[in-house]
């Protein structure tokens, strides 16, 4: 009963990391990444694609990024979407060649980025805490329902805080590896 509880919600924390993961790739850190362009959608003959189904992306130099539509006639759609994204980019057209160049990041945008990477990891610390919540109610039902003792009970509860302090760590790491990223070059 309570190993159920436990690897539930260790497979629930692994999932926010994952999440917690995603975010932190959605924010650049100067460099440039394919996966910046992951959730630009380009209209295709009518229907709604992700550019990575309609292009092919690559890194060109540290700061520039290089996408090849499969189709000549998708090079118009492809820079109108990447300009109307929001991510501030600024696509070079060199015939069928979409250049894109990331501007450097001034210190100032860093600390607001470092703010927003912060914000993004106590979120996945709330979201697990939350699952901690989720387990401990479900094993105090169980007491209550005189499914398992006392003693289970509260080794149960203590397995599950070891849980949640170990997938803590796990986001003060990917923090402080974001927060290095972010502050170095």
């Amino acid at each position: 009963m309570i190993s159920d509880i436990q690897q539930d919600a260790a497979a629930r924390m692994a999932k926010s990391i994952e999440a917690l993961q995603k975010a932190f790739t959605k924010i650049r850190t100067g460099r440039a990444h394919p996966s910046l362009l992951d959730q630009i959608s380009v209209s295709y003959y009518g229907t709604e694609s992700q550019l990575s189904q309609v292009a092919n992306v690559s890194v060109e130099d540290a700061r520039t990024l290089k996408v090849v539509p499969w189709e000549k006639g998708m090079v118009q759609a492809i820079e109108k979407a990447i300009m109307s994204s929001g991510l501030g980019l600024n696509p070079a057209t060199q015939g069928t060649v979409i250049r894109i160049p990331l501007p450097a990041l001034t210190e100032e945008r860093r600390r607001e980025l470092v703010k927003v990477v912060k914000n993004e990891a106590e979120q996945g610390r709330v979201s697990i805490r939350n699952i901690r919540r989720d387990a401990n109610a479900a094993i105090k039902d169980a007491l209550k329902e005189k499914l398992i003792s006392e003693d289970d009970a509260r080794q149960g509860e203590d397995k599950i805080q070891k849980l949640t302090d170990q997938y803590i760590k796990e986001v003060e790491k990917h923090l402080e590896e974001k927060e290095a990223d972010l502050l170095s070059m």
